[in-house]
């Protein structure tokens, strides 16, 4: 019988698939039988990949290109069919953000914040998708199939609460503020999705984006995650692997008939 939710034999576009949920994305659907291709912004060698995807690594390639480069995009994909033929899936993972641990300049408040930051984080997680849905979708659409998967966050859905970053400036003595650019970014994404959604659905290309909350990671001070936990009804941050199920669920037939939608999946930070 047919497994609604396989995704085997299906050739499947990650960018930034070597990041923290990268890796675990294109790690989940190598181990699923698709084949994944890689889209980075750095080579990665054959030893390389067989030491970062034990196991699986003969499922995946990795393919030289970044997401604001559209003559590189375009190189890749045509690299790809010839491999591996017309993909059958992407997923717009590639993304940049200023951390709850990074520098005061990047988070300056926002009657001084540098419009370089704000360039530098609209150019890839924006345009970056647009690029790579026009290049990557344009194939897709000409198979008549396909899903795209536009990788969200909560900060595109409501504002960054400024009190979870507040213990910097108490800490270090100079002002902290979550910056704008992420969440403008994030929120595009969100009518971006209905709008291709949309715009692709008669060529029967779904397009969808999936929200996320926090994932738990030893990178951020413990007083963010403490700050932050507060505000999540389910007390906790998602695991690593623990957004791979709906980024699966998405790109196989079992959502076949869901388009321009934004799965929120983030232990109901959004909920209150």
């Amino acid at each position: 019988m047919h497994d609604p939710f396989s995704v085997e034999g299906r050739v499947i576009v990650v960018t930034g698939g070597l990041g923290q949920l990268g890796t675990q994305f294109s790690k989940s659907l190598a181990e699923a039988g698709a084949k994944v291709a890689i889209f980075s912004r750095r080579p990665f060698s054959d030893e390389q990949l067989a030491d970062k995807f034990p196991g699986v690594a003969g499922n995946i390639r990795v393919y030289e290109a970044s997401v604001t480069d559209k003559a590189a995009l375009t190189a890749a994909t045509q690299k790809l069919v010839s491999d591996w033929g017309a993909p059958h899936g992407l997923v717009n993972n590639a993304g940049i953000d200023s951390k709850p641990d990074g520098s005061a300049e990047q988070n300056a408040p926002f009657e001084v914040y540098p419009q370089h930051y704000w360039d530098e984080i609209i150019e890839t997680n924006l345009t970056g998708v647009m690029l790579t849905s026009q290049v990557v979708g344009s194939v897709m659409a000409a198979e008549q199939r396909g899903s795209i998967i536009n990788v969200g966050s909560i900060y595109g859905m409501v504002s960054p609460n400024q009190a979870l970053y507040a213990y910097r400036e108490k800490r270090d003595g100079v002002p902290f503020i979550k910056a704008a650019s992420y969440a403008a970014s994030k929120s595009g994404l969100v009518n971006f999705t209905r709008y291709l959604g949309t715009y692709w659905a008669p060529k029967k290309v779904r397009v969808n984006l999936i929200s996320f909350g926090g994932v738990k990671t030893a990178s951020f001070d413990k007083e963010f995650i403490d700050a932050f936990l507060e505000r999540v009804p389910m007390g906790r941050q998602a695991e690593i692997d623990e957004y791979n199920g709906v980024v699966r669920f998405l790109l196989s037939d079992a959502s076949s008939y869901m388009t321009g939608s934004n799965v929120v999946v983030d232990g109901g930070f959004t909920a209150w």
